[in-house]
């Protein structure tokens, strides 16, 4: 059983990775051609199942991790092209300024930030869930 504060928190950090998603496929979506398998930006109901960009947040406890708790946010393109790695590198920024932008709408008062953390991209700051309201 998940707690639905837990559930509510996910769901909010979700809407601003969907934002991202929808904007990163505007503007680089016919950059390399998508995995062949997989459907065009938008034909299902969530954008981590088509189009060329997955972003995706994990809760990780951070053992060995200099960050500590937090979500592992992982921006990968779905393709089996070789995709280059100077543009690469550009989208990964951008998608990054995107989340550091939208943090504070989508769960506000909590100075959250996406930092590198080693190899990957975590979101740090206030994680408590005495602030977030369950749905009715």
């Amino acid at each position: 059983m998940r707690n639905p504060r837990v559930e509510h928190w996910e769901e909010k950090l979700d809407t601003l990775l969907r934002r991202v998603d929808e904007r990163l496929e505007l503007e680089y979506g016919g950059i390399v051609p998508r995995h062949p398998a997989r459907p065009a930006h938008g034909e299902t109901g969530n954008p981590q199942n088509d189009g060329l960009f997955r972003i995706t947040a994990t809760f990780t406890p951070g053992f060995n991790s200099r960050l500590g708790k937090g979500y592992v946010v992982t921006i990968e393109p779905v393709t089996l092209a070789d995709f280059p790695q100077d543009a690469w590198r550009k989208i990964e920024r951008k998608a990054c300024r995107l989340i550091n932008a939208g943090l504070e709408s989508v769960l506000p008062g909590r100075n959250l930030r996406l930092h590198r953390d080693g190899n990957v991209w975590k979101i740090t700051g206030d994680l408590s869930l005495d602030k977030i309201e369950t749905k009715n």
